[in-house]
């Protein structure tokens, strides 16, 4: 346990932190498993519409430092091609 008054502080927020983004990690979770799910389906307007909001929340969580920006480009570009692939099918 930390022994100062800052320090404290410090374990104190680092638990606020880690809740906040464990939270946004697991909504980016399933925001792709709604995707996967409606391309599965096969509903492709569907997938396109929950691509954009998984695509806005990754997004944001790169731009906020949650996940590594080439990793939110990576997924988001995978999901896409998934996508597109679907759709010559």
């Amino acid at each position: 346990m930390a022994n100062t008054k800052s320090a404290q502080k410090r374990a104190r927020q680092s638990i606020v932190r880690k809740q906040r983004n464990l939270s946004k990690k697991t909504a980016i979770k399933t925001a792709f498993k709604k995707v996967d799910l409606a391309l599965n389906e096969g509903n492709i307007e569907q997938a396109k519409v929950l691509f954009k909001d998984a695509e806005s929340k990754i997004a944001r969580a790169a731009g906020k430092g949650i996940v590594h920006r080439k990793t939110a480009q990576r997924k988001t570009s995978r999901l896409a091609q998934r996508i597109r692939t679907s759709e010559q099918k």
